[in-house]
């Protein structure tokens, strides 16, 4: 069972650099300055529901590191880390409480929320200049975009995994 669950854990994060791998490939200028669809968020997300807590926790860690080591270097690891941390949290809380109206829509759009002002706290914090909290409702209105696509996306992927009864 541990080897399953082990690899289980690898598929999923090498999904999630195959994921942030395409969105680093993709424009971002459609987007605000700094913003991202968060693809890889597909697979934090989707382990929150699929797997325990604490394997999901793992591969959002690792994804992030070996991401931020083959792409974006020590500052992006600073914004990931923290944004990532806070959404994780976030995302988990809130399925925690088990509000029957909650959906992986809603879960996915607070914890992309969470993820921005993560991003935007490192960025103030690291220039700083507590102005750049301003950008944060810029910031706010992409995240409800992306974060809707994502939990669209991570609601279909976790139905189908169920289903086939993969995981």
């Amino acid at each position: 069972m541990k080897n399953r669950r082990m690899m289980i854990m690898g598929i999923f994060i090498s999904l999630g650099i195959i994921l942030s791998y395409l969105e680093y490939m993709l424009p971002t200028q459609l987007l605000t300055a700094g913003a991202k669809l968060g693809l890889a968020n597909i697979i934090t997300v989707s382990t929150l529901v699929l797997l325990d807590k604490k394997s999901s926790f793992i591969i959002l860690m690792m994804r992030i590191v070996l991401v931020s080591m083959m792409f974006s270097g020590f500052s992006g690891f600073l914004y990931s880390v923290t944004g990532g941390t806070l959404a994780y949290l976030g995302m988990s809380i809130m399925l925690d409480l088990k509000f029957k109206d909650v959906t992986l829509v809603g879960v996915s759009v607070i914890g992309a929320v969470l993820h921005s002002l993560g991003q935007v706290i490192v960025a103030a914090t690291l220039f700083a200049n507590y102005r750049i909290l301003l950008y944060f409702p810029t910031l706010l209105l992409t995240s409800l975009i992306t974060g809707t696509f994502i939990g669209l996306v991570s609601n279909y992927l976790t139905e189908r995994l169920i289903k086939a009864r993969v995981i």
